[in-house]
């Protein structure tokens, strides 16, 4: 059941689920970003996450049209096809055994703009992926997401209070694996 009373998605769902061109671009202009930051966070992989938000907004107009008002909210069911589109993908990047890397081309701004701040980010970046996924999950929906604790929970079918067990270990094992970015710098 939607907690608070209206989805405030659901117009534009019904509208999607006509066939409204217009409601599919707003829709998409607000949710769009929240699911690739979502499955970026959880890949580190930006075409991974292009991927898995395509497919996630497929499988929303396929069921826009039998949405049923009032079981879940349409974000929550959102932020859930994300997340096991990005588990699914998980699983196959473990299962693939290769002898070398892959190129990766650097897509981030020039060498001279931004090094510190791109190095800064792949070192946050770099420790979140190297989370437990429960603790990564639980991090990206609450401190990226901006999902409460409620929603984040129900979302990952735990309790509150076991979201905020994953959400501490999660905190300690960043501020852990980032205690050389908080000392002062010689």
């Amino acid at each position: 059941m939607v907690a608070g009373g209206s989805d405030p998605d659901e117009a534009l769902l019904t509208g999607v689920g006509r066939g409204d061109p217009a409601a599919v671009r707003q829709l998409l202009d607000r949710r769009l970003p929240r699911v690739l930051a979502l499955a970026r966070r959880m890949l580190n992989d930006a075409g991974e996450a292009e991927d898995v938000a395509q497919e996630t907004f497929l499988r929303a107009w396929k069921q826009a049209r039998s949405w049923r008002p009032g079981a879940a909210k349409f974000d929550t069911w959102l932020h859930r096809v994300a997340l096991n589109l990005c588990y699914d993908r998980l699983r196959r990047r473990r299962e693939v055994v290769t002898a070398e890397p892959p190129e990766q081309v650097d897509t981030g701004p020039a060498p001279d703009a931004g090094l510190i701040g791109a190095d800064l980010s792949r070192q946050v970046e770099a420790a979140l992926a190297a989370l437990p996924a429960r603790q990564r999950e639980a991090i990206v929906l609450c401190h990226h997401q901006g999902l409460g604790n409620i929603e984040a929970a129900a979302l990952m079918s735990i309790t509150v209070e076991a979201l905020e067990g994953l959400l501490g270990r999660g905190r300690r094992a960043l501020r852990t694996a980032l205690a050389d970015l908080a000392a002062p710098r010689a």
